[in-house]
């Protein structure tokens, strides 16, 4: 029987990504209050990291849908990401308004940052978890302000983390990538890879879509 595989994760560009590679993820979006999350882990052990923050937030993204799913009928493995920009040893989620969008392109332009994403996988049948963060350098064009006045306009950066996308509209603005093209978008597909098989799952058990579909 095929392993069916839950997305933790609202974001189309993952889901495209998992898609586009022959799979057919289930989606079941996490609650998980995000700066609750980062702020009780700091509370505890100081400021994390870029890389352990969007790992930390992964791995709540997994858990709390690993605890909400219904027992299943089948194998099934429940996947969360998170991914963060991060700039000079700083975290950048997703700008929310035009105001911080506009500033972090104008600190990004002609620069480069690295794109961090999060991945947590846990096997629902025994309930063991794995988790990594894969990491990829973006580098930026100089853009000019009226370009990145309007490429804020559209809204696309208010709503993706590090307030550019490699795959969309953004993808004029970026000039080269360090690494894994697809962790920028969002999922690393050799990292899932690997993370499966540390479960004992191969890529090729996962339950794939059918053709044409």
């Amino acid at each position: 029987m095929a392993v069916q595989l839950v997305l933790a994760s609202a974001s189309p560009a993952r889901l495209a990504t998992l898609r586009a590679a022959g799979l057919a993820p289930h989606v079941q979006v996490s609650g998980v209050d995000e700066p609750a999350v980062i702020a009780d882990l700091e509370s505890r052990g100081g400021v994390l990291p870029p890389a352990e923050h969007a790992l930390a937030l992964a791995r709540a993204k997994c858990d709390d849908v690993a605890n909400a799913l219904a027992p299943h009928d089948g194998p099934q493995v429940v996947l969360g990401c998170d991914s963060v920009l991060e700039i000079a040893g700083e975290v950048h989620g997703k700008p929310e308004t035009p105001q911080v969008a506009v500033a972090r392109w104008r600190r990004m332009r002609g620069g480069s940052g690295v794109l961090h994403s999060g991945h947590a996988l846990t096997d629902l049948r025994t309930g063991q978890q794995v988790s990594r963060t894969a990491s990829t350098v973006v580098h930026f064009a100089d853009v000019s302000d009226a370009e990145i006045e309007t490429y804020v306009g559209t809204g696309e950066p208010l709503r993706v983390a590090g307030g550019f996308t490699v795959d969309g509209l953004g993808g004029a603005f970026v000039t080269a990538v360090e690494g894994d093209y697809h962790n920028v978008v969002g999922v690393s597909l050799p990292l899932v890879r690997e993370l499966l098989l540390e479960l004992g799952i191969g890529w090729w058990d996962l339950e794939r879509s059918q053709p044409g579909s």
